[in-house]
Parts: C-alpha cells; structure tokens; sequence
C-alpha cells in the first residue's frame, strides 16, 4: 500500500494593517493652526494598508485663500499622496465655499465604492463611504465601510440600523469586512446594534473586553472612535499616544492588524 500523502500546508494568513482617524479638517482643535501636512507625515509614519479618514476636505475656497501652505489638490489626495495609490471619497457635508466628508486611503485597489447618506432631518451631515478592494492572495474582495455618525443618540440609532442593512444588502455573507471610524458612541451602544444586526465585532472589546478611549486626543476620556471585523481576526489593536497625535487630531486614531 503506497504511503499516504502528506497533507496540503495551509494556506499562510492575509494580514492588512488599518487605521482609523478622524482629521478635523486639517486644522488643530478650535481650528487654531492649519497641520494638514504634519498630519500627513505622522500617518505615513504608521505604514497602514488602508487608512480610514473622516472630518476630511474636499474643498474650501475660503480656507485656500487665506492659508499659505493650503494643498491645490483635496486634502484626502494630499494625504494619499505617493504612499497610497487608491483612495475613494464621500462627500457629506456641502456648504458655500466647499465641502467635507469620508474618505479611505488603499495601498490596494479599489474596484468598487458607493457613498451611503445616512444623514438624519437637521443640520448634521453624515455618511458611510462603502470600498470594495481587490487584495492579491486573497479570494475574495475586501470590503471596507469608513463610517462617520451623528451626535445625537436617535441619530446613530438610526444610522447604526441603516450600517446593518447595507451590510446585509451589499457585502456577501462570506466576504471580509472592515468597518471603522467615528462613531461618537460614548455610551457604547454600537456593540450590540452591530453584531446582532450585521455579525461585527469590535477589535478592542475582542482584545481586552472593553472599548477604546479616543476623546479628547489629549486626555481620551470617551470611547467614541471604532474598528469592527466580521470574518476576519485581529491582532495588536492600539491606541495612537499623545505624542505627536494629541497636536494633530481631537480624536486618537487607532490601529489594528487585520488577518484572514
């Protein structure tokens, strides 16, 4: 009887590096100085695969007028810059003189993406920017939802059930998925909604059982800022220190690795 054959090695994981910050439009709290491209060092100091950017400009006439080192291209572009060739925008807030919204940063391609308004009646504006991502070694497409919701607690009830239905209707049932950003859940609310609803977990609550605080950057008090998986695992989830992102963004960003 010939000698059975040795079994198939496994397949070695797919590991992506994200990173989630919301960039307060390029300027510091109060809106005191224009760090656009401070900023944008610091986060490529960090070598993420996919960065997750909210609060962050299309446009603004008025602010490229005044600002002498303001960037002729929009700000998630500059930010992309020549370390992430791919990035996708979705524009939420429209006003006079330009506009704001999501944006994802990919060091591989996006084949796919679609801005979802989850805006709710009043004056705020929010969004979840959808990307699908076609990743070598992989033999799927990675999805990623770069969220942003609202401040009021109706507000993101709602949003958080509009997040699972799109979930539900755009991403295959067996397909990675990333979902990460600005939640403003400080009474962690999402948690529950997201995985009964759309079968996300939160890398932090995986990781050490509770939420990561991420506001104000200076002293995070508030766990408002978010990175969700769903048939994927997770590794090293951590929040970025005080220094230099406390100068940067009101929100500490946070990085995960991502494997599947």
């Amino acid at each position: 009887m010939p000698p059975p054959e040795p079994a198939a090695a496994p397949a070695p994981a797919r590991r992506l590096k994200v990173m989630t910050v919301n960039t307060h439009k390029g300027f510091t709290t109060f809106n005191r100085r224009f760090i656009l491209p401070e900023l944008r060092e610091a986060v490529r100091t960090v070598g993420a695969d996919v960065v997750f950017l909210q609060e962050v400009l299309g446009t603004h006439e008025r602010h490229a007028r005044r600002v002498d080192n303001w960037p002729e291209a929009p700000h998630y572009e500059f930010l992309a810059d020549t370390m992430w060739p791919q990035f996708a925008y979705g524009r939420n807030a429209v006003y006079p003189r330009g506009h704001h919204g999501n944006a994802l940063l990919s060091k591989f391609p996006i084949v796919q993406h679609r801005n979802h308004d989850v805006s709710v009646a009043g004056p705020e504006k929010r969004g979840l920017l959808h990307c699908v991502i076609r990743m070598p070694g992989l033999a799927g497409d990675l999805h990623a939802i770069c969220a942003h919701l609202g401040l009021a607690e109706a507000h993101r009830q709602q949003q958080l059930e509009l997040l699972c239905h799109i979930v539900r209707d755009e991403v295959p049932a067996d397909a990675p998925l990333v979902v990460a950003g600005d939640f403003n859940d400080w009474r962690s609310r999402a948690n529950a909604v997201l995985e009964d609803g759309a079968g996300l977990k939160e890398v932090f609550m995986t990781a050490t059982g509770k939420p990561a605080r991420t506001f104000p950057a200076r002293f995070p008090l508030l766990p408002l800022d978010r990175i969700y998986v769903r048939n994927a695992g997770v590794s090293s989830p951590v929040v970025l220190p005080r220094t230099p992102w406390s100068h940067l963004s009101d929100h500490a960003p946070l990085v995960a690795e991502i494997h599947f």
